[in-house]
């Protein structure tokens, strides 16, 4: 298992055991040739050295981007990345891969078991490979350096696995407990990707400070200075909606302020001064840039799919929509055309509402 910058470039980690080294197992870490600074980082120092709420060094066995001397023989994969980047990792893994391993995608960001079900050339019914998905990342963490890392919170609760087949669910979150003992059983990985906070907070705050983001180059903090009331509102608007789509289709998810406090970033449940002041976000700085995954990922994938599960089940989604609009006319795309992650593109797309509920 990797601790991973959230902003960072693409990489996947893989354990025999669903642990970071402190917790005595083996760890090895792959990443794409496209990424090669972090890797040799690491590679070079054999360590990932933590400070903040998570302290100390955790040894590294290997890394580098030999995919299968990574995941040959591991117990566990852990694919921790971006959305953009499951595709590629299942690409290189796929030849390497055996029935008896698990695989989970952390953070799902969007249906991300399906998503590299397909890329790895499986069927979303072979029920031979055990993969699935966390509905976020389980701390909230930062590089601060080469091989270096700084924990601002480790969860404490508010942390869901789903697996595909939702058969091995219970499996998955079992070898997770290990080192994550808050982690629960979603009902399934619709209720993983629609608990996915990520496009909630990201798109709101960044479309609402563009400008300080370029004057700036983000110099300021993301949720202290970010946040304000009206934000809050616009926040608030886009998690009534996603809490409308997981209702519409059978799945119990809870507000993102609810799941801040539970998980130990949040002391106020609201959604202003609840992120403004929220310990597990002091001092996280905002985006150098506009084109940052917290608008290509958290809209070009997650909310892009978000209002395509909507339709499907006949949920209303106006501030979802605006949200779209707006940043590829920020960024000059459009990302309702490029839809990246879709139903159709996941396998998923002959399935009406009540197929989709029963994944």
């Amino acid at each position: 298992m990797r601790w991973r910058s959230r902003s960072s470039a693409p990489a996947t980690a893989v354990a025999r055991w669903p642990s970071i080294g402190q917790h005595g197992h083996n760890v090895r870490l792959f990443a794409t040739a496209e990424y090669p600074g972090e890797v040799a980082a690491v590679a070079e120092r054999g360590e990932i050295v933590s400070t903040g709420e998570l302290s100390g060094a955790a040894r590294i066995s290997y890394a580098g981007h030999d995919a299968g001397r990574t995941v040959s023989g591991a117990d566990l994969i852990m694919v921790v990345g971006p959305a953009y980047a499951t595709e590629d990792f299942a690409l290189a893994a796929a030849l390497h891969l055996t029935p008896e391993q698990a695989i989970v995608v952390c953070p799902t960001s969007c249906l991300g078991s399906f998503a590299f079900r397909r890329a790895a050339g499986l069927s979303r019914d072979d029920d031979r490979y055990l993969i699935g998905e966390t509905s976020t990342l389980p701390y909230a963490v930062r590089m601060s350096g080469p091989a270096t890392i700084h924990v601002f919170v480790k969860l404490r609760a508010g942390l869901w696995v789903a697996a595909t087949p939702r058969s091995g669910t219970d499996r998955l979150r079992t070898m997770l407990g290990e080192v994550y003992p808050g982690i629960g059983a979603a009902e399934s990985v619709l209720a993983t990707t629609l608990q996915n906070g990520n496009p909630v907070i990201h798109p709101a705050v960044t479309l609402c400070n563009a400008a300080l983001i370029e004057r700036t180059g983000g110099e300021f903090n993301f949720y202290e200075d970010g946040i304000t009331p009206a934000v809050g509102r616009l926040m608030q608007a886009v998690d009534s909606e996603r809490m409308a789509i997981a209702a519409a289709l059978g799945q119990t998810i809870a507000s993102d302020p609810a799941i801040g406090v539970m998980q130990g970033y949040m002391i106020e449940q609201n959604y202003d001064t609840g992120y403004s002041t929220a310990p597990g976000f002091r001092g996280i700085r905002a985006q150098s840039e506009l084109d940052n995954r917290y608008l290509t990922e958290d809209v070009g994938y997650t909310m892009v799919l978000f209002t395509e599960l909507a339709r499907t089940v006949g949920v209303p989604t106006p501030t979802m929509d605006a949200v779209i609009q707006i940043t590829s006319a920020l960024l000059g795309r459009d990302f309702r055309r490029e839809a990246p992650r879709t139903l159709a593109g996941l396998g998923l797309g002959d399935l009406d509402a009540a197929g989709l509920a029963k994944l």
